[in-house]
């Protein structure tokens, strides 16, 4: 198989990448810890009012988010890549009325690239990432979600997301743990990014943190989101 083309690699702004910037280099007034309490208690409080109101939803209409999004997904990397080959592609294990793409994730084998799902090896630590087809022997995880049980770690060329909450400036609000900003921080080369959600789990802000990274594209079910970065790129 030949390697992925990506088609147009695009450029970040210059604030899109404030995320990369070692916090040392803002000096020590970089993070104030009462900010940074007031910012989780108040990340505490949207995230049960998001998670509660994606519960609320039926069935049905997570069905249908998540067969829209899929479909902008698949236009997002025509235009982006000529070829899927030898891409490996990240999602997730639906869980706490998450959309479910792994119907999708399925389809990813006949098209040239590989499907990947995040597995915590170590509490508080970065994930790892394990192949996946729907045929695979799965087991139990942390917090019993299903993961591979064997095959070597790998690299996503593409890592998705799910969003408990999302602004314009990219960023996610996901369950607390730290988890995905810890693994993005520590994958080199660092993977294309893409959280995935509702667009009604959209929020004005979450607040960033020096320790957040911000997606690179955000997909709902009505599309594409207009994202900062995209509009202060030249």
């Amino acid at each position: 198989m030949s390697e992925p083309t990506e088609k147009s690699p695009g450029f970040a702004s210059p604030p899109c990448l404030a995320h990369e910037i070692d916090p040392v280099y803002a000096g020590t007034a970089a993070v104030d810890p009462q900010q940074a309490l007031d910012v989780a208690r108040w990340r505490k409080a949207e995230r049960a009012r998001l998670l509660a109101q994606r519960a609320a939803l039926d069935g049905d209409t997570r069905k249908a988010a998540a067969i829209a999004v899929t479909r902008h997904l698949d236009a997002w990397l025509a235009d982006r890549f000529d070829t899927l080959d030898d891409l490996t592609i990240s999602a997730w294990w639906p869980i706490k009325a998450e959309l479910d793409l792994r119907d999708w994730l399925a389809t990813l084998a006949r098209r040239g690239a590989r499907a990947a799902l995040p597995v915590v090896t170590v509490r508080s630590a970065p994930l790892v990432f394990r192949a996946w087809t729907p045929e695979m022997k799965m087991k139990r995880g942390v917090w019993n979600i299903p993961v591979p049980a064997h095959g070597p770690d790998i690299i996503p060329n593409i890592v998705m997301s799910p969003l408990v909450g999302w602004d314009r400036g990219g960023y996610r609000l996901g369950y607390g743990g730290g988890y995905f900003d810890r693994t993005l921080a520590a994958l080199t080369p660092r993977p294309l990014t893409i959280g995935i959600g509702l667009d009604a789990a959209r929020i004005a802000t979450i607040f960033p943190q020096p320790h957040d990274i911000a997606m690179q594209a955000i997909v709902t079910e009505t599309g594409m989101a207009r994202l900062e970065c995209d509009e202060k790129a030249p």
